[in-house]
């Protein structure tokens, strides 16, 4: 999986001496939006799409991945990691001892520990302890596979999410959809193999650079598709191009592409090539997709969702659409899940019934969904945010009447079903008072490597040379947790 070395000094030539010796005028720059800064397209007549299927090191258990980020990192200790200890000491003092050496976002001083306010029962035959704010998940408890010793490095929004799914801190890694589909290619050509969906309005606090391709070619990013509007900004004819003039335009585009990578074997023209024609292909095949009005009302219903709409729910349709129809990663980034308690929607009361009432049921549907479909088996889903909260009250919100937790690294849930992973399973353990993991450790570079190994790969071997070092989505960290694979 590594590029020729002899490469290297070409990759670093910015877009734009690249685009100014191609010659690709206005016309082209127009579908730059497309797939992020680096979207210019395909021709049949290239060499071999850097998008076609290829083969995982190892027979696959997942030949799909839909991850449902929630944004902000959802209180785990009021939804999945029961703590009765906690609840019985609930208002009393912070011991030092937890507290010894540590740093939070907006707490200082000694913290009141703070139990949770939801009611806890366990569902499905094998216990899954859940609250009751996610009612509708309940019903696929004996479907999930809950890990609650999670731990990361970072304690701030956006370096967590970047590390969660890119391996790093800072922007400019590819993300954990970019390097499935640099690994696997994608089933359909017709569509992107990686596509982003966004609801409640907000980028994720990564920006785009959560879903980037980083230093690998740029046909591997995340395409944002919306359930609302036209389905991808800038697909469709300029004003005054018919399909035919399009397709002219193209062609001499391809042309001075394909000579351009005939003359210096550019990896990143390739991709270019391919993009250009993808998005003269998906013209017509990503309406078709992201249309939700021929589901059954039935369907409709079970996800919460509404044709138009750019909610969780429709996202969550979409995603099993587009997996349908052969996409190979499907990420959602679903903003409003940082509970600090600064306001009623940020509260683990009513705030958090209200948060999970549009998350709960699609994510309950999705399951079952897939599950009628025959594609549960062989799809990775991953749910959760970039890290913990608190066991303690937040710092600014202690003396209000609405409750609210700080962000935590030390401790969290994620949640996995399908593709390969143990059902109605949980692993790994935290203390009575939820501050540190006790048994079975899972550091975010573990959680990757698990990820790499379920669609097939060793998460070592799957590299990507850049700038004289072979890098890969989990650093030179990460062992699989082999203990939660079926």
């Amino acid at each position: 999986m590594n590029l020729d070395p002899n490469f290297e000094n070409i990759r670093l030539n910015t877009r734009r001496h690249f685009l100014k010796n191609c010659g690709m005028g206005l016309g082209g720059a127009a579908l730059s939006n497309l797939l992020g800064n680096n979207a210019f397209g395909a021709s049949i007549e290239a060499p071999e799409s850097p998008l076609l299927p290829k083969a995982a090191h190892f027979a696959p258990k997942a030949k799909r991945v839909i991850y449902l980020h929630l944004t902000g990192s959802p209180p785990h200790l009021d939804m999945f990691d029961y703590k009765p200890e906690l609840v019985k000491r609930d208002g009393q003092e912070c011991p030092d001892a937890f507290l010894k050496g540590k740093t939070f976002a907006f707490t200082s001083g000694t913290p009141k520990l703070m139990g949770t306010p939801r009611t806890f029962k366990q569902y499905g035959e094998n216990g899954i302890w859940m609250s009751d704010a996610i009612p509708h998940m309940h019903e696929v408890a004996d479907d999930l596979c809950l890990i609650k010793s999670m731990h990361t490095d970072q304690f701030n929004h956006a370096p967590a999410e970047l590390f969660l799914h890119t391996g790093f801190p800072q922007p400019g890694r590819p993300s954990f959809g970019s390097w499935a589909t640099y690994g696997l290619g994608s089933d359909n050509q017709n569509l992107p193999g990686y596509v982003v969906l966004i609801s409640s309005g907000t980028q994720p606090n990564g920006g785009k650079n959560s879903f980037s391709s980083g230093f690998i070619p740029s046909v591997y990013q995340g395409v944002q598709c919306r359930s609302k509007g036209d389905p991808v900004l800038y697909v469709s004819d300029p004003s005054g191009m018919d399909r035919s003039m399009r397709r002219k335009t193209l062609d001499t585009i391809n042309d001075l592409n394909n000579h351009a990578y005939d003359k210096f074997a550019h990896p990143e023209t390739l991709t270019r090539i391919a993009q250009y024609e993808l998005a003269f292909r998906m013209q017509t095949s990503v309406p078709e997709v992201m249309d939700i009005k021929d589901e059954s009302a039935e369907t409709l219903e079970s996800y919460g969702a509404k044709p138009g709409e750019g909610s969780f729910g429709n996202n969550c349709l979409l995603a099993r659409r587009l997996c349908e129809q052969g996409v190979r990663f499907v990420q959602l980034f679903d903003w409003g899940w940082d509970f600090h308690g600064t306001g009623p929607s940020t509260g683990i009361g009513d705030g958090l019934t209200k948060k999970c009432t549009s998350m709960d049921k699609p994510i309950a549907a999705l399951i079952k969904d897939l599950k009628q479909r025959g594609m549960f088996d062989d799809t990775l889903i991953v749910i959760g945010g970039e890290f913990g909260r608190t066991p303690f009250r937040e710092g600014r919100t202690s003396k209000g009447k609405v409750l609210g937790r700080d962000h935590y690294p030390d401790a969290f849930t994620m949640i996995m079903a399908g593709g390969g992973v143990k059902s109605g399973f949980s692993y790994g353990q935290t203390d009575e008072l939820g501050f540190n993991v006790t048994e079975n450790p899972v550091h975010v570079h573990d959680l990757q490597a698990t990820w790499m190994h379920l669609l097939g790969f060793d998460h070592e071997k799957l590299t990507h040379r850049f700038q004289g070092r072979d890098y890969r989505l989990t650093d030179v960290h990460g062992h699989v947790v082999k203990d939660i694979i079926a």
